[in-house]
């Protein structure tokens, strides 16, 4: 190929490869080593016997990286950052909750040891209710701050005012961007000073979300030099930088950052501004063609940026822009789909969409977007899990990262513009080893453009289905007096 690539470090040139995730290298929970008795009963009870390849990785590697015990990395060293590239559904969260967990477990006094930050409430609403369950009856604190409660109530959650000084409330925070940087510049007494863990979930948006700053804020805040107030505790840090006698008086925590994501962007510029020391890459990209033997793990294929899940197979609808409704209504009245997660390019095109099936009749429909309060998202997505919803229609926005149970298909109504948004968008299904079905329709100008784009991410695995103008002509009546309608209620 013409192009010049990009000179990659060592690391993210030569990624440890996790193997895809398939049914038969799920791996029993008791043999992967080091986790804790209590912890591995939790996950039992909790209906988990394997792990996926992913979390068979990450977890003992998080472990290793904090045996010395808390205060040290291995040997002494600090511990090495983590990358962590693998596909939506592959069981990310678990493998940074289950370590996090057992590190922290003997914890002797309250601070926050983890931070855990996500680009939407959706997202961090998931993540702190899988820390709740195995914290539950552990003594650990998680503490979630996304602005779903007023900031004065969250501050309570917090810290606490003694008369020695602020207390931290909690070990574990889960949070978003905006509401985090706030409390760090305005919540007196919150410290993250002894952070030991900055885990960054959906990493690649939160680099391209201008959320790079809060990053830096954080970073910042977990190396702030104590005040006056603090200087009796006895572990303060410095930026890592040469050992001197001044830096080795206190034995300090260490920051070890951990980024997960299903794009983790290739780009070393953008990772460069992460500061990771030493970072380790762990990707579930396999080369397909081989055996998965010992020298599957040396050879990625450089093509494969991305990485699908294993059950999913891919459709185009070739359409002009007319017939894209009734192709929905097609699929869904005629072809009897259910459960189908539906994508538009914006909010105003789902709103439309949404309002039209609704008028036309005949389908259980609701609409995911930021038009919705929280608690209605939450409401719909229930109904919509237990299958009293069969369409549901949303924007990348909203669906990014959410872990929506049983999705049968994915419809793309807009065409993508970029192969990340089209990942993310075919990855709400098929997760953790089912099957899904992803359709995506394209508009006949779009569609060259629509296959270079798959094609230059190696995906080749997408047939094309042409629907007859035919099958759409029995709609074609009601939709239009379901348009009239619409026109009369906009008006």
């Amino acid at each position: 190929s013409s192009q010049v690539r990009p000179f990659l470090p060592q690391w993210l040139a030569q990624p440890k490869l996790v193997q895809k995730l398939n049914k038969n290298n799920l791996v029993p929970i008791t043999e992967v080593p080091g986790i804790h008795p209590r912890l591995l009963k939790k996950l039992q009870t909790n209906g988990i016997e394997s792990f996926f390849p992913v979390q068979a990785e990450v977890i003992p590697a998080i472990l290793q990286s904090a045996s010395s015990g808390f205060l040290m990395g291995p040997g002494g060293f600090r511990p090495r950052d983590f990358c962590i590239s693998a596909p939506t559904g592959s069981g990310k969260t678990l493998s940074f909750v289950i370590p996090i967990v057992q590190v922290l477990l003997d914890r002797v006094v309250c601070q926050v040891r983890a931070l855990v930050v996500l680009p939407t409430k959706e997202l961090a609403h998931q993540v702190s209710k899988v820390f709740n369950v195995y914290t539950d009856g552990t003594g650990l604190k998680v503490v979630s701050i996304t602005g779903q409660k007023p900031f004065a109530k969250e501050q309570e959650m917090l810290v606490q005012k003694k008369v020695t000084g602020y207390c931290s409330l909690a070990d574990i925070i889960v949070a978003t961007p905006g509401r985090l940087t706030d409390h760090i510049n305005e919540t007196p007494g919150f410290s993250l000073t002894q952070l030991r863990f900055l885990i960054v979930d959906e990493a690649d948006r939160m680099i391209d979300d201008m959320h790079q700053d809060c990053l830096n804020q954080i970073v910042k805040a977990a190396f702030q030099a104590a005040d006056d107030s603090d200087s009796n505790l006895p572990f303060q840090r410095t930026k890592p930088g040469p050992l001197t006698a001044a830096s080795s008086r206190f034995p300090q925590v260490p920051l070890q950052k951990l980024l997960f994501s299903a794009t983790l962007t290739q780009d070393p510029e953008k990772l460069q501004q992460l500061s990771l020391f030493q970072p380790r890459l762990f990707t579930s990209l396999c080369s397909e063609n081989k055996s998965l033997g010992d020298e599957a793990e040396t050879e990625p294929s450089t093509d494969k940026k991305f990485t699908l899940p294993e059950g999913l197979s891919q459709f185009y609808v070739p359409c002009d822009l007319n017939s894209k409704p009734l192709l929905l209504l097609h699929f869904m009245l005629k072809m009897k789909f259910t459960r189908v997660l539906c994508f538009t390019n914006s909010r105003e095109a789902s709103h439309r969409l949404f309002l039209l099936v609704q008028a036309f009749g005949g389908v259980t429909v609701a609409e995911f977007s930021s038009r919705l309060t929280s608690k209605e998202r939450q409401r719909t997505m229930k109904q919509f899990e237990q299958g009293k919803i069969q369409l549901l229609i949303s924007t990348d926005a909203t669906a990014r990262g959410i872990d929506v149970k049983g999705v049968n298909y994915i419809i793309n109504y807009d065409t993508p513009q970029f192969i990340r948004a089209y990942i993310h968008r075919v990855g709400r299904t098929a997760r953790a080893g089912k099957a899904g079905v992803a359709f995506s329709f394209v508009l006949r100008i779009q569609e060259r453009k629509f296959l270079q784009m798959l094609d230059d991410a190696g995906i080749q695995d997408i047939m094309k289905h042409p629907v007859k103008g035919n099958s759409l002509k029995p709609f074609l009546q009601q939709y239009e007096e379901a348009l009239h309608k619409l026109e009369r209620t906009v008006k």
